[in-house]
């Protein structure tokens, strides 16, 4: 009987980065995926300027960038015509180092993410199946298919279901997954194309036609679209093709495909599951949410996911921790997932309704408005915290206390950059530590050395208090780069207290 850590159900990105994160850790993982070989295609491109963020951890950031597009901007088309433009460059620059939306397809992600957990010994075991396990709180004791046919026993200390929406993990666990199914049938198809809607941004067609978004690809003309194929067109998806997907909505876009590489349609779903834990069992990703495509926030969530659980975990099996810690997951992950699937639902809606008064505000009002709205800073700031996930934050949960300057406890720690310092690079390896802004007390340099947590000194600049930190306050940094405790005050005395109410050996 083979024994492990963390046996990770499924080797999607999700999956993957969590394998990733452990093993840098140390953690003794096991990933099996049920599938002969990773995917050649895909419908996940958008890498999130959050994802890349922490991607710094591993140094995974400049590899990403390296072989993806990097989009600096959408446009909305409505009749014809581009009705508003959002530069993701003007709005963000001040805010990350990626002021860009990534463009990185999954099949390429996938690959990095598997080459890069083969240097720590770890592979995919292939074909491999989970078909039932057993949680005793002590071990789990699952039972795998292997591709002999045979069925394996093996044994670890927790399961991580991170096998997509029809997970066999959650449906093990008998958790709801609450929500619905979109009427409309997705399709999605690599082309070779020209027009104005191929220039390296997002353009989204807003009209009575189907829905259509054209996404930038690596490479000159290269572009993928995705779109919805309503109607009696959308009965038969086995048989459908691309001859059949509305040439309207590709007219309004002027857009003129000249070679399609390959074409696939699936349904999409709106659905979170009702619990993410259930004892020594997690679902991540797909497996415990699922939303529409509406701004490409469905892979980086799972990343964040695993990213969130990794550190857990490898405290807790390290015995730096209690396991009370990895009730935290839930708490901080169901929230955001809920939101976020509240949030596409209503962008989906309102780009794909049907019916006269739908039609109207999408041709007529939109023209008008999307514009004006568009101008105000506050407006294109909101959506730029929303779609990057640089605004995700933990306030007011367990693991976070406090508020220094506009920072609070849970938040993500804002970026700043002065003389070429960049306080984001203290951040690789995913370990505590405390950043001041400022100078530091004493007795804070002295609790840091006692606990061997680094103290990060920044000389105060006013890009500081633009970002929003306090003069002299310090910052406790969680593993996931997140602010634990925000103190005004350089006494230490509250580190002490943070750490035994929570169970946590720094």
């Amino acid at each position: 009987m083979t024994r492990s850590d963390v046996l990770i159900i499924g080797a999607g990105p999700t999956g993957l980065v969590l394998a990733l994160w452990l093993s840098h850790a140390g953690v003794n993982v096991r990933i099996i995926d049920k599938t002969d070989a990773p995917g050649t295609t895909s419908r996940a491109l958008a890498v999130q300027a959050r994802t890349l963020e922490l991607y710094r951890q591993l140094d995974l950031t400049d590899a990403v960038i390296g072989a993806g597009h990097k989009m600096p901007g959408v446009n909305l088309w409505v009749r014809g015509e581009q009705a508003a433009h959002l530069s993701l460059t003007d709005i963000g620059q001040s805010r990350t180092p990626y002021s860009f939306l990534e463009i990185y397809p999954q099949d390429q992600h996938e690959q990095l993410l598997i080459e890069r957990l083969a240097r720590f010994g770890v592979e995919v075991e292939r074909h491999t199946e989970l078909t039932d396990f057993i949680d005793d709180q002590a071990m789990i004791t699952a039972y795998l298919k292997t591709p002999d046919g045979q069925v394996q026993t093996c044994q670890a200390r927790y399961l991580a279901g991170c096998d997509g929406a029809r997970s066999t993990v959650r449906k093990a666990l008998t958790t709801g997954f609450p929500g619905g199914t979109y009427s409309q049938l997705f399709y999605v198809a690599d082309v070779q194309a020209l027009g104005p809607a191929v220039n390296g941004e997002l353009h989204v067609d807003l009209d009575e036609a189907d829905f259509l978004a054209v996404f930038p690809l690596a490479g000159e003309g290269r572009a993928r679209l995705i779109g919805t194929v309503r109607g009696e067109r959308a009965v038969d998806a086995d048989a459908l093709a691309f001859a059949d997907v509305s040439q309207r909505a590709i007219d309004q876009l002027k857009l003129e495909v000249l070679k399609v590489n390959w074409f696939s349609t699936y349904h999409v779903h709106h659905r979170v599951a009702e619990h993410f834990r259930a004892g020594n069992v997690f679902v991540l990703g797909d497996a415990a949410h699922v939303h529409s495509p509406a701004g490409g926030q469905g892979m980086n969530t799972g990343i964040g996911d695993a990213i969130n659980l990794a550190w857990k975990l490898a405290a807790v099996l390290a015995g730096r921790a209690t396991p009370a810690l990895l009730d935290s997951y839930e708490a901080e992950r169901i929230g955001f997932a809920r939101q976020l699937v509240a949030t596409t639902d209503r962008v989906f809606s309102f780009a794909t309704a049907d019916g006269w008064l739908a039609n109207r505000v999408r041709t007529r009002l939109a023209p008008r408005v999307l514009p004006r709205v568009m101008a105000l800073k506050a407006v294109r700031d909101f959506m730029f915290r929303t779609v990057s996930q640089i605004g995700v934050n933990y306030r007011n949960l367990p693991l976070s206390e406090g508020v220094a300057g506009h920072v609070h406890g849970g938040d993500r720690l804002p970026w700043a950059k002065v003389a070429g310092r960049d306080n984001f690079d203290s951040l690789h390896g995913g370990t505590w530590q405390i950043h001041v802004y400022g100078r530091a007390s004493e007795a804070l340099l002295e609790w840091g050395a006692t606990h061997n947590v680094p103290v990060h000194i920044f000389s105060w600049h006013i890009v500081h208090e633009h970002a929003g930190f306090s003069r002299d306050a310090f910052y406790l940094m969680r593993p996931d780069t997140y602010v634990a405790l925000a103190q005004p005050y350089g006494d230490p005395t509250v580190l002490d207290e943070y750490f035994r109410r929570r169970g946590i050996t720094p």
